[in-house]
Order: structure tokens, then sequence, then C-alpha cells
């Protein structure tokens, strides 16, 4: 066992991209799940010692971190998919920060804006989604991942964040045959099929049920 827990809420929100990596290179890990009514009453003390009164939290060992990204980076250092030099690694910061802007669309949309303004919401996301396509067609015409021959924690966050949208937009990716293969791709991982078949997956929600 690796030691590793990752403490969150029930459902995939910003704890499902660290999943994905996890489960996809083979780790181990446990899930503490924490629910909202909980947390909102202090149980456990989880909000009052968050750094930032928030979580994803997680522990490898004696080590704990907060922030979602911060988390992903940390997990691509140890499992060698951050990138091999400087270049590279600026290069997947870069388009993790890319995803980060299309992922604050797609919880602004829902939190926010919601059903009133979905045509804007999806004028904007297809503007978006285009930025992707293009990356991924500069890189062996879209046959591997955001940067270079190999994986990264930018592309199991890009994969979480597609899937969200998808939720809202079914048909959003339907212009962007390289963004599609690329979900199918990567769903196709032989680890991320098992975790996908596990119970927990299968019961978390995107979102907070209402």
């Amino acid at each position: 066992m690796s030691g590793f827990t990752l403490t969150y809420f029930p459902i995939r929100g910003r704890a499902e991209a660290i999943r994905l990596l996890l489960a996809d290179q083979g780790a181990s890990w446990t899930d503490d799940e924490v629910q909202m009514q909980d947390w909102a009453a202090g149980i456990r003390d989880l909000k009052k010692n968050a750094v930032f009164g928030q979580i994803p939290r997680f522990q490898d060992g004696d080590f704990v971190l907060y922030q979602s990204c911060t988390i992903l980076r940390y997990l691509a250092r140890k499992y060698g998919i951050s990138g091999s030099n400087a270049q590279e690694i600026a290069t997947i910061e870069m388009m993790n920060d890319g995803v980060e802007d299309l992922r604050l669309k797609y919880y602004l949309f829902l939190f926010l804006d919601k059903e009133p303004n979905k045509e804007k919401f999806l004028t904007d996301l297809a503007t978006q989604l285009s930025y992707f396509e293009r990356i991924l067609s500069n890189n062996s015409n879209g046959s591997k991942f955001l940067v270079g021959d190999k994986i990264s924690y930018a592309d199991y966050n890009l994969l979480d964040t597609l899937q969200c949208n998808l939720d809202v937009a079914p048909s959003c990716l339907s212009a962007y045959p390289l963004l599609s293969g690329y979900v199918e791709r990567l769903l196709k991982r032989p680890n991320i099929i098992e975790y996908l078949k596990t119970e927990g997956r299968k019961r978390r929600p995107i979102i907070p049920k209402k």
C-alpha cells in the first residue's frame, strides 16, 4: 500500500482528476469521504485545519497537501509524468492552466448562470474546445497526448473536465474528432477501465445532487 489518502466529498468534483491519475498509474489509495453537512458543521476539524479552508486534502504518509492542481503536480513528479525537461514542464503547466480555464467556465455555468445562459455557455465552450482540438492536431496529428509522447497530469485533468462538459452537453465534442478520439483513447487505458468499474466511481455524481 502506498499510504495515500484522499479526503473529499462523496462526489467527483475537484478530486476526480487525482483519482484518474492514481488509478492509471497503478497506485493504491484510500478515499476518505466527508459528508457536506459534517464539513459545514466542523466535524473532525477538517475545515478548521485546511490550509485554505477547502478540500481535497491529500496525504502521503505524514505529508499533507491541499489544492487539487498542486496535488496533481506532486503526484506527476512522483510518477515521472510532469515533463522531462524545463520546456516540457512549462508546456504541460500551460496546458493545465488552459484546462482550468475550461473547468471554470463549466462551474460558472453550472452554479451561477444555469439554463437561461446555456446558449452563451455552449458558444464559449466551442471556442475553448477548438483550442484543444488545435493543440492535439499539432502533436502527432492528435494521436497522442496534450504534450509529447507521454501522458501527463494535464491529460487527466482535461479528461475529467471534458467528461463534465459532456454531462451537460452530450454532443459538445461532435465537431471535434481529435478530442472525441482523445477521450475514447484515454478511457480505454486498462487501469482506467478497471477504475471506471469500481463502486466508488459509479456512485459518485459529478457535482452534489440537489
